[in-house]
């Protein structure tokens, strides 16, 4: 038991320190100062809380108000500046400060800042754009790896495994090749092909069952994609419905992205995981009922498949629409307080595009069901054939 506590721990320590140095927030730099510029970016810690101020800010439909709170900071980061206390302002925006003193700095609390250098090096100014937030992140990382493998044991450190590995193939692999100018279609849809591949293996193993949730969720994304397409084609949709997709024409690469298609890529990775839940679910499940009853014909296995893909149909048909709902929570909140008429939205390219997001993505998880249960049946058929062979 003890070395099993042991394994755990230092799992645990390990999948944190690449956690670490896969997030460049955790591993933040000594110091970066940009000469062309005159400014620098570091870290500090609030010496004290000085004062606070408000600011009205006039706009078409009336005024808003600002608060600011002006504290007295000690940078923390390496470098010539270490230990200098300067004072700077962080901005509440809306009056946070009278509704959430949660919000509020504190003694003690860091800080990330923007130092803006006059031609001698020294601080002119100094701007707070972010409270730190990572160690929080690193914490909330360690909480959620030490529960996964107290509860799942073995199969819990397979799945930190593949989290790991998924998160690795998304930064090094998936965004700097679309960044290089590949098709963002194709390379998602192999690099969410091979994240089923490598994490239902690691979960199921090698064998048939493995086999059929991979071919299963495979399919159902391919439909999810080739659904998305057609029906974004018909709907005019450009792919620049959000404020991220027209920044990228502005960065400094200078690429030529195809928007459509990052687009449907997004809608493939959307419905990978709950894809991948789909099919290893069901293929699992026929696979025990073959086991179970080895005489079982083909006709019913299927029927028994369908069966039980019926009942995952109601919970996960709503996965992705949920989903995209809870991050578009404050969106359609502030279009219910405008009564903006539904027919508007629904014809907006933004709009139109999570709608087709989502509803493609939930008939992807909605067709791995009848794929996998094909696959399985067919996969159980030969391996039955050959034990009877001997």
């Amino acid at each position: 038991m003890r070395g099993k506590i042991v394994k755990y721990f230092f799992t645990v320590i390990a999948l944190v320190m690449v956690f670490c140095i896969m997030t460049p927030t955790f591993s933040y730099c000594d110091e970066e100062v940009l000469a062309e510029t005159s400014v620098a970016k570091v870290r500090g810690r609030v010496s004290r809380v000085l004062d606070s101020r408000d600011e009205d800010i006039e706009y078409s439909g009336g005024s808003i108000q600002d608060s600011y709170q002006i504290v007295e900071i000690e940078i923390t980061t390496n470098g010539p500046y270490k230990g200098k206390l300067i004072e700077a302002e962080y901005a509440l925006s809306m009056s946070f400060s009278e509704k959430q003193e949660d919000v509020l700095l504190k003694q003690g609390d860091e800080v990330l800042m923007v130092l803006e250098l006059n031609d001698a090096g020294e601080i002119s100014l100094a701007y707070i754009y972010s409270v730190v937030r990572d160690k929080h992140m690193l914490l909330l990382v360690i909480i959620f790896s030490a529960i996964i493998l107290s509860v799942g044991r073995l199969k819990g450190l397979k799945a930190l495994i593949s989290l790991v590995l998924t998160v690795l193939a998304v930064i090094y692999v998936l965004l700097p090749l679309i960044l290089k100018g590949f098709d963002p279609v194709f390379v998602s849809l192999w690099i969410c092909v091979g994240i089923a591949g490598i994490t239902l293996l690691l979960v199921g193993g090698y064998n048939k069952k493995t086999l059929a949730a991979i071919i299963g969720t495979s399919g159902g994304l391919i439909c999810a994609g080739l659904i998305a397409q057609i029906v974004g084609e018909m709907a005019k949709l450009t792919g620049l419905g959000d404020e991220e997709s027209q920044m990228l024409m502005y960065i400094p690469q200078n690429i030529s992205f195809d928007y459509k298609g990052l687009l449907f890529a997004g809608i493939l990775i959307g419905a990978l995981g709950a894809a991948m839940d789909v099919g290893m679910s069901l293929s699992s499940a026929m696979f025990e009922i073959k086991e179970i009853n080895p005489d079982i014909k083909k006709g019913d296995l299927m029927k028994a498949g369908m069966n039980i893909g019926r009942d995952m149909i109601a919970t996960m048909s709503n996965t992705l629409i949920l989903a995209y709902t809870g991050g578009s929570l404050q969106l359609m909140l502030l279009l219910m307080a405008h009564e903006v008429p539904f027919v508007d939205i629904i014809n907006q390219d933004g709009y139109a595009t999570e709608v087709v997001r989502s509803l493609a993505g939930s008939i992807g998880l909605i067709l791995t069901i009848p794929i996998t249960a094909v696959a399985v049946c067919f996969l159980c058929e030969n391996r039955y054939r050959e034990k009877e062979r001997y």
